[in-house]
């Protein structure tokens, strides 16, 4: 779906926007997708540990390019604190760029008004731990 090199600028952009913010963002790509993406990131998002950082405050972006599917999800630390459609602005961003066929602009993009956007409810700390890993993630 990505290449190497891809993913790996997809890295680095989570790496930077977890420096603004205490909050855990991964990205997930489904080569086959969900006639449900939101209850299908649900489930991997439980899957994945995502549901056990400290403040509850991951994030998952799952994408399925062959369907043009799109779903983000916050854990229940960030759904309890986040105004009604804080996603919003982050659905469009993905959705605008993957119309042009711009995956990676795209996905980066996102990542960092992610970042951007949970440093306001979880600013990032001295002691933050970087408690899931920043790989994307393929299936």
């Amino acid at each position: 779906m990505l290449s190497k090199e891809q993913k790996n600028t997809i890295v680095k952009t989570i790496q930077q926007a977890e420096s603004f913010t205490s909050g855990e963002i991964r990205v997930y790509l489904n080569r086959t997708g969900s006639d449900s993406p939101m209850e299908k990131a649900t489930k991997t998002f439980e899957r994945l540990g995502m549901t056990r950082t400290q403040e509850r405050n991951g994030v998952l972006i799952y994408l399925c390019f062959s369907r043009h599917q799109i779903a983000i999800l916050g854990d229940q630390g960030i759904n309890e604190k986040v105004p009604a459609g804080f996603w919003d602005d982050i659905y469009l961003l993905l959705a605008e760029h993957f119309k042009k066929g711009d995956f990676t602009e795209g996905i980066c993009k996102a990542v960092l008004k992610i970042g951007e956007n949970l440093s306001i409810f979880y600013p990032h700390r001295e002691d933050d731990v970087n408690e899931l890993s920043n790989d994307v993630l393929e299936e």
